[in-house]
């Protein structure tokens, strides 16, 4: 695994720090700890996950003295379109079908979604190759 691909691996509470900050776009740790759900985490367990995913790559700082008020740098599109890529790859061997597939028959899809999801795959289709770019 190169250390690009390294760098986008977050574990869960990783994870959970990233979707407040999407959420809130910036934001001071107490901030943060405030959006978690009851049990609330520690102040300093999320100020040292957030310390984690700076050297990581995926959060920066603005510091008003010995204050940081902390902003996501990578956007929650560009994680999500990487992150299912690799799950695409490591786990249904790059096979959109075989992935689909799995959902279909594990997730127990109701005929609407199905409906959905082939008008959705018909559109796509029907758009001109240089749209789909």
């Amino acid at each position: 695994m190169s250390k690009k691909e390294e760098k986008l691996e977050l574990t869960r509470a990783e994870e959970e720090v990233m979707q407040i900050l999407w959420q809130i776009n910036k934001g001071f740790v107490k901030n943060m700890v405030e959006m978690f759900p009851d049990p609330k985490p520690a102040y300093n367990t999320v100020s040292t996950i957030v310390r984690i995913l700076e050297t990581k790559g995926f959060v920066g700082h603005t510091a008003y003295g010995k204050t940081h008020e902390y902003y996501p740098l990578v956007a929650k599109d560009e994680y999500r379109k990487k992150y299912l890529n690799s799950m695409l790859h490591n786990y249904f061997g790059g096979s959109f079908r075989q992935m689909a597939s799995f959902f279909v028959k594990n997730e127990k899809m109701d005929t609407r979604e199905l409906e959905e999801i082939l008008n959705l795959m018909k559109k796509e289709l029907e758009k001109p190759k240089s749209s789909k770019q």
